[in-house]
């Protein structure tokens, strides 16, 4: 597994915010579709990943 990339504090504050998006729609039950809220941290992680690669060149 890679490591993380170092993130700012506003991808840290969106991340957290979907994080507690995803718990309150957690609590409405097991069926509830959270690939929407997983797919916008993924793109803040990799969009991360490309700005720290992107900066060790």
């Amino acid at each position: 597994m890679a490591p993380e990339p170092p993130l700012t504090a506003a991808e840290k504050a969106r991340i957290g915010l979907l994080t507690a998006r995803m718990c309150k729609r957690s609590l409405a039950g097991e069926n509830v579709h959270l690939g929407d809220l997983q797919r916008k941290v993924d793109r803040i992680l990799d969009d991360a990943a490309k700005r720290a690669k992107k900066n060790t060149r």
